[in-house]
């Protein structure tokens, strides 16, 4: 009896000094992950209690807890200003055509530079894509200025001279400004993505392009039947995450750029810049949480919708 008893603590005593183990292998990369999730807890999640700003008119003498409610009245902020419409359109117009055309864009883009057979080259154009990323939009903004402005602009006192054009005022032109702050987002965001769609190429087996131009595959049937195939996990997956943010817009890049420039806000005026705008002017919290709000809510609608909708086509490409 107490022969089997004793053969029974040994498996426990095993399995205990295999958990002991395993907590103590562990241990150094467990501790290495603490001040990451630190900071996401500080700076993702505590800020969620905020969201209570949105339904309060804000009294700091009586504190957050403490100050009035007032329903959905911040919202309507957004919603009942004469110029809802066009802040709604800029900033759903923007982000899909950066979307789509930024896709595209990525893609070639990557393919080009995965033909580039020299590690020097390689490395060399893989940093100045990645370069204007890690450039400051005020920077940005002054280059942009050194190009358009009126009395100095390159654009102005070279470009247009020599093609016999007259001089344009830019900043109050909103005509050219939805291609101006394309070309601008293009050349200062498109990198990273550029970067994650070459790594993605790199991971292809080189045993398919190999097999296909046995067949007598052309360059552009091995891109079409195995690159793009292949792609699409990442294709998706990307456009997944630009589609949930497509209610938010840069707000460095639409106010900044344009020098904020009163001209020009029927073209450059989105939801962010708006709220700046009329946080600036009427000093009220409320009605800025209400449009963040807002922007989280319709942005995770979109997310799970375009994921429902990836999954009916595709499941293996879903993100969940």
């Amino acid at each position: 009896m107490s022969q089997t008893a004793s053969t029974g603590t040994v498996p426990a005593t095993i399995s205990a000094a295999k958990k002991s183990n395993r907590f103590r292998k562990f241990m150094p990369l467990t501790l290495m992950t603490l001040p990451g999730l630190a900071y996401l807890l500080i700076n993702n999640y505590l800020p969620m209690f905020g969201i209570v700003i949105a339904f309060k008119n804000v009294n700091f003498s009586k504190g957050i807890l403490g100050s009035d409610w007032v329903g959905f009245k911040n919202f309507e902020y957004l919603f009942k200003t004469s110029d809802a419409y066009i802040i709604t359109r800029n900033t759903i117009a923007y982000n899909l055509v950066w979307i789509l055309v930024g896709t595209l864009m990525s893609i070639v883009l990557a393919i080009l530079l995965n033909e580039i057979r020299s590690k020097f080259f390689s490395r060399f154009y893989q940093s100045v894509i990645l370069l204007p990323q890690l450039i400051s939009i005020i920077i940005v903004s002054y280059i942009v200025y050194a190009v358009l402005s009126l009395d100095t602009g390159l654009l102005n006192k070279v470009v247009l001279p020599a093609l016999g054009m007259d001089e344009i005022s830019w900043y109050f032109e909103p005509k050219y400004w939805p291609i101006i702050l394309t070309i601008v987002h293009f050349w200062k965001g498109l990198g990273f993505s550029i970067v994650i769609y070459f790594a993605s190429i790199i991971g292809i087996d080189e045993e398919y392009y190999e097999a296909a131009r046995l067949d007598g595959a052309s360059k552009w049937q091995q891109i079409r039947s195995i690159t793009i195939p292949l792609l699409s996990p990442v294709i998706i997956m990307l456009t997944l995450l630009s589609i949930g943010r497509i209610f938010y817009s840069d707000f460095g890049l639409f106010y900044q750029v344009p020098m904020n420039s009163g001209p020009l806000y029927d073209t450059t005026n989105v939801i962010d810049t708006y709220v700046f705008r009329g946080l600036l002017g009427l000093g009220d919290i409320g009605m800025s949480a209400a449009a963040g709000f807002y922007q989280s809510i319709v942005g995770f609608v979109l997310v799970i919708t375009a994921n429902l909708i990836v999954r009916k086509i595709n499941k293996d490409n879903a993100l969940f």
